[in-house]
């Protein structure tokens, strides 16, 4: 990647011989639409299924999950959200399969735009800010695309293309390292933290017994600056540092205060639960709560443990967006330790290596993001 990096001078890129394109001219939007009842294919991608700023699709599900007409895509397309486009949710697709209607299909003309370059093209903030800008309606503005084909945007020469793609690319490979190195360590913590259980004396109680709801809600205008959507909570991490200005949100919310714990009732299976490090509101979607007889450092663990991910996926009730109650959570059995201390101690070791790793992977995309802005 250095060696890329030197061929091209990002700081000094001369665009004199640039060319302004609609986007229209840029990608096609492929319309093919496919009833999930009646077709044989297997994957279905919704918007939940894709993260913020990420380019790679990690979850799926099937076409029995949802109902009404979907898009059909293809290898090399990309699956781009239309609503709430400040999620910045745009993912290359690596099967045949359907997705959300609530998503445009795009694929690149590669007469004026290399594939490889036009997804992280749609990650630029000139591109996302612009979608923004564009966007129509109140509590949940989408694109249209009579708005959006017309929009015009400046691209090198293809000849340029492909030197500029192949940086990005090699950043890519450099943070898909280190994610993969930050997966490992989390089922070697969870798997460590199984066994510390099993060679600890105390008593088993269940978590609603534990567990203290906060029932707190802020009306629109809301009073604190900061909004945390489920959006905003990576899959089995401890604390999140994202989070939205609540001038977009338009509905009641979760008083969150510093130190809370916050567990996403929706879609389970997610693995989204946090302890919160700064005051603010939160979805409605999640639960929050203090706790007594443990720590909620203690707890979090715990939910984040697989035999818990194993109970609470199989307890979600609805199909297309299972979700659980705080009975249902309360229902599980945790033990509470004659020595948490020990046990806390152990852990954050683990803690503070996966946070380590969770700082690299945030730097590159940092790094990433830079360059993608400095090219567009």
């Amino acid at each position: 990647m250095n060696e890329t990096m030197q061929k091209i001078d990002l700081k000094h890129l001369d665009k004199t011989d640039w060319q302004s394109f609609r986007f229209e001219e840029i990608a096609k939007k492929i319309s093919e639409t496919v009833d999930p009842s009646k077709t044989e294919l297997e994957i279905y991608v919704g918007l939940e299924h894709i993260d913020p700023e990420d380019i790679h699709i990690r979850r799926k599900g099937v076409p029995a999950d949802v109902s009404g007409g979907k898009l059909k895509c293809y290898p090399g397309d990309v699956i781009f959200g239309k609503r709430r486009a400040y999620q910045r949710k745009a993912a290359i697709v690596d099967f045949e399969g359907i997705c959300s209607a609530h998503a445009f299909v795009f694929r690149a003309n590669p007469k004026v735009i290399d594939p490889k370059l036009f997804p992280l093209f749609l990650h630029s903030d000139q591109f996302m800010h612009r979608m923004v800008d564009i966007s129509v309606g109140g509590l949940s503005p989408t694109i249209n695309w009579g708005d959006l084909k017309d929009q015009e945007f400046l691209l090198p020469p293809k000849e340029e293309q492909a030197k500029l793609a192949e940086l990005l690319w090699a950043m890519d490979e450099v943070i898909e390292r280190e994610k993969d190195l930050s997966f490992k360590l989390k089922i070697s913590r969870d798997l460590y933290f199984e066994n510390l259980i099993i060679g600890t004396s105390g008593k088993k109680v269940k978590l609603s017994k534990i567990l203290i709801p906060k029932n707190g809600k802020s009306q629109v205008p809301h009073k604190r600056d900061k909004y945390i959507g489920l959006e905003h909570i990576d899959s089995g991490e401890f604390y999140t540092d994202k989070f939205d200005n609540t001038d977009i949100v338009k509905a009641q919310c979760n008083i969150v205060d510093k130190g809370d714990l916050c567990y996403s009732k929706l879609r389970p299976y997610l693995d989204k639960a946090i302890i919160a490090t700064f005051d603010a509101v939160s979805t409605t979607e999640l639960l929050v709560y203090n706790t007594k007889m443990v720590t909620k450092e203690y707890v979090l663990y715990h939910m984040h443990s697989r035999p818990f991910l194993n109970y609470i996926t199989g307890q979600g009730f609805g199909t297309k967006m299972p979700r659980v109650s705080h009975k249902i959570i309360g229902d599980y059995e945790i033990l509470v330790p004659n020595d948490e201390g020990v046990i806390i101690f152990k852990m954050d070791e683990f803690l503070k290596n996966s946070n380590i790793t969770k700082a690299k992977i945030e730097s590159s995309k940092t790094l990433q993001k830079s360059l993608i802005n400095q090219i567009f």
